[in-house]
């Protein structure tokens, strides 16, 4: 008697569909409700056929009790196989080890309907001790499906001893430890996938918190620094407005401009591709400190390659922000190298806090560089805020 061991593991569903917002980064689509459903059933039953010795010689037995009996014993047993299949096939993708009570409890009754086959099939119901080592390695842990396979493996060889008619099959013995060997790598495969899978879920949640600190880093530094400058040319304007009403207008035009830019920073911002220009980050920097009254020592041009100018530039544009909002000073000198941005004032140096969401955006621009940006109070008194990146 050769059996071939049925050692299809269990298919896991697809991963579960992105949450809202995560579309487009985790290329992982929803299973259809036939791979969800109907397809365990049919990898788990596929198997089934190897069940055909012991329903061929049911069949061969005379008409009675026994062969009926016996008959509904082993259709009752290939039902509680699929199911458990189908069983273990859902809790990997739930990601849960079964219980081991709930695994023995299955193994039990496997194993008390492969006895009832007995009357009819005789020694071919040992067929079935193949499926039930099999299923022992889905539902329990190693360190105890070990020793149930070793039993399990070792009743073709001890049965036929103390039954008699009943012949010895060194190949179902062979066929199955194969099969609990099979068994166990496709749970380990299972596992993996799983472990994979949540995996690219997490890769997914992170990609999309990543997107949303990029965009807050970038609204913030283009709306602080606008906005400031806005402010700033407001209260000008207003000062300007009774004794000089042409000087007041070029600081509205210039409010106006500043405001057009803004927005389209923000629908670049919106659509990933926002830059930014040291050159321009510079003049922009002039311009803001003269009208907060700044006395600016500003270079009118800097050449450093990226990704550093860019890295730069949003130095200047945060260092010249916390200058007008909140230093005090009388004076800003801004000093640029290849490998070097600083930004410094004299005014009252730096607080107590540890810097606001614009500081630590900053600062996670830097360390994306390979840099690392640094603050404290200048020489003399003042704060300066200093970024820098190996050559």
């Amino acid at each position: 008697m050769t059996v071939t061991s049925p050692t299809a593991g269990p298919v896991p569903a697809g991963p579960a569909p992105a949450r809202p917002g995560e579309a487009g980064l985790s290329a992982m689509p929803k299973p259809s409700p036939f791979f969800q459903r109907g397809f365990g059933w049919l990898v788990g039953s596929v198997w089934l056929f190897y069940l055909g010795q012991p329903l061929g010689t049911i069949l061969d037995h005379p008409g009675g009790f026994a062969k009926w009996f016996s008959l509904t014993a082993l259709v009752l047993f290939a039902l509680s196989y699929v199911l458990v299949f189908l069983w273990t096939r859902r809790a990997h993708i739930e990601q849960r080890q079964p219980r081991m009570r709930d695994g023995f409890a299955w193994l039990a009754v496997t194993l008390v309907l492969g006895l009832a086959m007995i009357p009819g099939a005789g020694g071919d119901w040992m067929v079935g001790l193949v499926y039930i080592a099999a299923s022992a390695i889905m539902v329990l842990p190693p360190r105890v499906a070990v020793p149930v396979v070793v039993v399990v493996a070792t009743q073709p060889l001890l049965l036929p001893v103390f039954v008699p008619g009943w012949k010895h099959e060194n190949g179902l013995f062979f066929s199955i430890v194969l099969a609990a060997f099979a068994m166990f790598g496709v749970t380990r495969m299972i596992d993996h996938n799983m472990r994979l899978t949540a995996a690219n879920r997490e890769i997914a949640r992170l990609a999309v918190a990543e997107e949303r600190a990029r965009a807050a880093r970038d609204l913030h530094d283009i709306l602080g620094h606008s906005l400031t400058v806005i402010t700033i040319k407001a209260e000008l304007a207003g000062r300007l407005l009774p004794g000089a009403p042409d000087r007041a207008k070029a600081e509205v035009d210039d409010m106006e401009r500043l405001a057009r830019e803004a927005l389209a920073d923000i629908r670049r911002t919106v659509g990933a591709y926002r830059e930014v220009c040291l050159d321009e980050e510079l003049a922009s920097a002039v311009s803001a400190l003269s009208a907060a009254g700044i006395e600016a020592q500003v270079p009118r041009s800097a050449d450093v390659p990226e990704p550093r100018g860019t890295l730069f530039s949003w130095a200047v544009r945060e260092g010249v922000t916390n200058v007008v909002r909140h230093s005090g000073a009388t004076r800003c000198v801004i000093t640029v190298r290849r490998d070097e941005v600083e930004i410094a004032d004299n005014g009252r140096g730096p607080g107590d806090g540890t810097g606001g969401s614009g500081l630590r955006g900053l600062r996670e621009r830097a360390e994306a560089c390979g840099g690392q940006l640094s603050v404290g109070r200048a020489p003399g008194s003042g704060f300066v805020l200093r970024v820098s990146v190996p050559a």
